[in-house]
């Protein structure tokens, strides 16, 4: 808490006649009521509760109006100010000559809000923030005391006490900041869940109250899933279990209310078109070979250390992924940290510079004083939420497991760093989930930082505060699957999971949370080498999606039942067979003669124009469809993919493993 000053920003309450009263029993000692001006401002990207003492004139203005009233001065009796000169090392509570009983204070930093009983006297509201610190009771003479709380759930969310219906728990960002990634649908006797079990008319409150939630752009969009999340878990746990089922409708609607931004329309997004059923023909069966070895990637680096055909590598690594003692190296080049035709002497230099200049932002952070940082909210967010995440990820890997362990300290240092690195975006939860296991291959600090900032280079969008990013994964998803198997997909939104936000965590931090630490070492690195085309995760998401469509539908799964399905796969997926079937996904569409134009962009197929026999300009007649070109593929080629991700029509030969095979199903 602060003095009250001149704060500028923009007023979103304003309200004179605001009393504190300073000293009890003397309700006709107009000395013993002190009127404000109470104020709440979004200063920056925050927002303030600011009380300023008005002009002693304008204190006489409602003295008969206050003597028709009677105070309710138990509540006045209970609370206490504890002066804290410097509480959030802000400033001392009269600097200036200001009033003492000036303050304000961030939203942020508010834990409670007491108000008076009904009709019991004027209405008056008491701050308690985080620290303890209990403010006044601010006394509205003039009413409007809904109003203010009003506003402030603009920016918090607001929910009564169990123990005191008077009492206004704050259940705002920075509880689901406190809230760790593995909170998120990690509770199948929880949550969304047991939602079809729970109380219908507290289900409602909690729809009503979240629809008011304004999203914090601190916390972005990880936190705005982990939100609705936990904000059932808190409020909703526990209930009668004997209670009408609820409709899944309303679920569906709650979910897409509830995650600012990630609603789909399909009238306005981009990305819908209209799939008629089309014979994909026949899948190929694919088998993996066995990972790289460092004898095969030392037979493909020059004399000067450059590595020679780059493609037939990165062919070699999409069907086997890479032994554990050639990753340190090769994941460089994958995440871009090193150019693939740089020399050794070339990728000693700008690893120097890449050193010098992550220190010199560990360094801008490291040298932030406490008192600076307690005047500087997105950086103590960023820190306090990381502190939280770091003490929770992957405590179970013996890199990262026990108290005081350098894994962790490292975790926190490059987090902290890149939050140096890219401000506007920060820390969002779920990132530490993506540096885990680059830290555990790199066992270097710089070297991590530089590969992490590459790989959020590729996953900057999943985290950004609009989510567009995740939305239009998940159209695009629902797109391939529709392809793949309309009927699960009309099976799907008959159970109002058609817009597949059961893929959330998926497709937010690339499957770390469904595969065993190990595995997704393996995932990761097939996926970086953006082979076999673009967005090879969304066909990842329909092989494992069609592995469970006969359990889903079979069992006539609804809602709940979906979601609590998908979420107990984690761990449970082989990563190879996984792996087999997306790519056999992938060659299959690319057979495809009549691919849609919507999956050939997604794809990245469409870089030239085909006329079909049937149509002059690349539509058919008949589907109204533009046809994207087919691959002439063979046994012994395999399709090769431009940096941009389109395909080259005349694929190379590509030498292949005798352990791997393609085999047409009889």
């Amino acid at each position: 808490m602060a003095a009250a000053g001149v704060v500028s920003g923009k007023i979103i309450y304003e309200q004179e006649g605001v009393y504190i009263h300073s000293s009890l029993g003397k309700t006709n000692d107009q000395d013993s009521l002190i009127s404000g001006i109470l104020r709440v401002l979004e200063k920056d990207s925050s927002s303030v509760v600011e009380w300023t003492q008005a002009p002693k004139e304008r204190a006489h203005r409602v003295a008969e109006h206050l003597n028709s009233y009677e105070a309710e001065w138990d509540m006045v009796n209970t609370v206490s100010f504890k002066k804290k000169p410097h509480t959030n090392g802000d400033a001392p509570s009269h600097r200036n000559g200001k009033s003492k009983w000036s303050f304000l204070f961030s939203l942020t930093d508010l834990k409670s809000i007491k108000q008076n009983k009904e009709g019991m006297g004027w209405s008056y509201l008491v701050f308690c923030l985080k620290d303890d610190v209990v403010l006044p009771a601010l006394h509205f003479h003039q009413g409007d005391s809904k109003l203010l709380i009003d506003s402030l759930e603009k920016y918090v969310a607001l929910c009564e006490s169990p123990q005191d219906k008077r009492t206004l728990l704050v259940n705002c960002q920075n509880k689901s900041l406190s809230q760790s990634f593995e909170n998120l649908l990690d509770e199948p006797a929880y949550g969304l869940i047991q939602a079809g079990l729970l109380d219908r008319r507290k289900l409602l409150w909690a729809i009503h109250q979240w629809k008011k939630i304004k999203k914090d752009p601190y916390t972005a969009t990880m936190v705005g899933f982990s939100k609705v999340t936990n904000y059932i878990f808190d409020s909703l746990r526990g209930s009668d279990p004997s209670v009408h089922q609820r409709p899944p409708s309303e679920m569906a609607d709650f979910l897409s209310d509830a995650i600012p931004g990630l609603k789909i329309n399909q009238q306005e997004e981009p990305g819908f078109e209209v799939i008629t059923k089309i014979d994909l023909g026949e899948r190929p069966v694919v088998q993996r070979r066995e990972p790289v070895s460092l004898e095969e990637w030392t037979k493909n680096v020059d004399s000067e250390g450059r590595i020679l055909n780059v493609d037939n590598m990165k062919q070699m690594i999409f069907r086997g992924g890479l032994s554990h003692a050639l990753r340190k190296q090769a994941w460089k080049f994958l995440l871009g940290y090193f150019p693939w035709d740089s020399t050794k002497e070339e990728r000693t230099q700008l690893q120097k510079q890449k050193t010098d200049e992550y220190f010199r932002m560990k360094l801008q952070w490291k040298s932030v004083s406490e008192e600076q940082e307690k005047r500087n909210s997105r950086l103590r967010d960023y820190r306090s939420l990381i502190e939280k995440d770091v003490n929770r990820t992957d405590r179970t890997n013996k890199f990262y497991e026990g108290q005081d362990n350098p894994g962790l300290i490292l975790l926190h240092d490059i987090l902290m760093t890149y939050c140096m690195y890219d401000f506007d975006l920060g820390y969002v939860q779920g990132m530490s989930d993506l540096l885990s296991p680059l830290l555990y291959v790199m066992e270097n600090e710089v070297d991590a930082f530089w590969c992490f900032a590459s790989y959020m280079d590729q996953m900057h969008q999943n985290f950004e505060e609009q989510m567009q990013g995740m939305k239009t994964q998940l159209i695009q998803l629902s797109t391939l699957l529709r392809l793949l198997d309309s009927g699960f997909c009309s099976y799907l939104e008959s159970q109002d999971s058609g817009y597949l936000y059961f893929c959330f965590r998926w497709l937010l931090i690339r499957f770390k949370r469904e595969f065993s630490f190990l595995d997704i070492l393996r995932l990761w690195e097939v996926m970086w080498t953006e082979l076999p085309c673009k967005n090879f995760h969304l066909l990842l998401c329909c092989a494992i999606l069609e592995s469970e469509k006969q359990q889903i539908m079979e069992k006539h799964y609804g809602f709940n039942e979906i979601l609590k399905h998908i979420n107990e796969l984690s761990m449970k997926i082989d990563v190879e067979d996984v792996l087999c079937k997306a790519e056999a996904i992938s060659l299959q569409m690319v057979k495809c003669k009549e691919l849609p134009q919507a999956v050939c962009e997604i794809l990245g197929l469409q870089d030239s124009e085909v006329t079909t026999p049937d149509s002059d300009n690349g539509e058919d007649e008949n589907t109204g469809m533009t046809i994207c070109p087919a691959s002439a593929f063979q046994s012994n080629l395999l399709p090769v993919l431009t940096a941009s991700g389109g395909r080259d029509d005349n694929p190379t030969e590509i030498s292949m493993s005798p352990n791997v095979s393609r085999l047409t199903p009889a």
